[in-house]
């Protein structure tokens, strides 16, 4: 079973239509705020992929996983021992 593809939203532009949001798997983009029911600015949802259909639904501890994801990288990341510049 896979890890279901979470999304998060950074900045919700009404004007242009357009959210720029950001993925569980650390990559950012834009999307059509059209396809994202209740689009808010710290919105998150749960991308589904059945077929050749796409599902984005409203998923309330999006925001919060990836912060915790964005926190576990930070912490597993670290500088080669003795490793001067």
């Amino acid at each position: 079973m896979s890890v279901p593809l979470l999304l998060v939203i950074d900045v919700l532009d009404e004007e242009a239509g357009l959210a720029d949001v950001e993925d569980s798997q650390g990559r950012t983009y834009q999307l059509p705020a059209e396809w994202l029911p209740g689009a808010a600015d710290g919105a998150g949802y749960q991308a589904e992929l059945r077929g050749q259909t796409l599902t984005l639904s409203p998923f309330a501890d999006a925001a919060r996983l990836l912060r915790e994801r964005s926190k576990q990288t930070l912490l597993d990341f670290s500088d080669a021992p003795g490793e001067d510049r």
